[in-house]
């Protein structure tokens, strides 16, 4: 009986341990979300790809790390991640190809005619997670963060409050 109490324990704390370490990586790509609602790390945006900006290099659902490139090193013909705010003020991502690049104003044309303040340009992509962007998209929402961080934090809390209390009360079974 011992044997399985000790490896139901050591299971149990590696679930434990596990979901922790999950719910500290979502809180800290949750905590570096910018101004647009992307994650940011220092000089690497996390994009996920939607259907709205699917092209043949990105299908919807990859996951693009983005570097930030200065704009001195921009040149006509790269492909660049851009943010565009609609009417609503939300922010929308954008793909192109950098037709003009204009230095004096800090500015690029993308070949559809799309100009772009370097303010609102996100980088170059520079390495594709395949089919992951869909989880984490769910994950970063507000409800996926709820149900799958912060609901099982609160039973696993409730629970562990619970066997102090019956430990307190009753003993220790053994």
């Amino acid at each position: 009986m011992k044997v399985l109490n000790a490896i139901k324990k050591f299971f149990l704390g590696v679930l434990t341990l596990v979901f922790f370490a999950y719910a500290i990586v979502m809180t800290f790509l949750l905590l570096n979300f910018n101004n647009y609602g992307v994650t940011e790390v220092g000089d690497t945006s996390i994009v996920i790809i939607k259907d709205k900006i699917a092209n043949e290099n990105y299908k919807k659902g990859d996951i693009i790390l983005v570097e930030d490139k200065p704009m001195k090193s921009i040149q006509v013909g790269d492909e660049l991640f851009a943010y565009r705010i609609d009417s609503k003020g939300n922010a929308n991502i954008e793909i192109g190809t950098v037709g003009q690049v204009h230095l004096d104003s800090e500015a690029i044309t993308f070949e559809n005619g799309d100009s772009y303040s370097y303010e609102f340009l996100i980088g170059e992509g520079t390495k594709t997670i395949a089919g992951f962007g869909t989880f984490l998209g769910l994950v970063e929402s507000k409800w996926g963060f709820l149900f799958t961080v912060l609901v099982p934090s609160f039973i696993f809390f409730v629970y562990n409050l619970y066997a102090l209390i019956v430990e307190i009360k009753y003993g220790d079974e053994e």
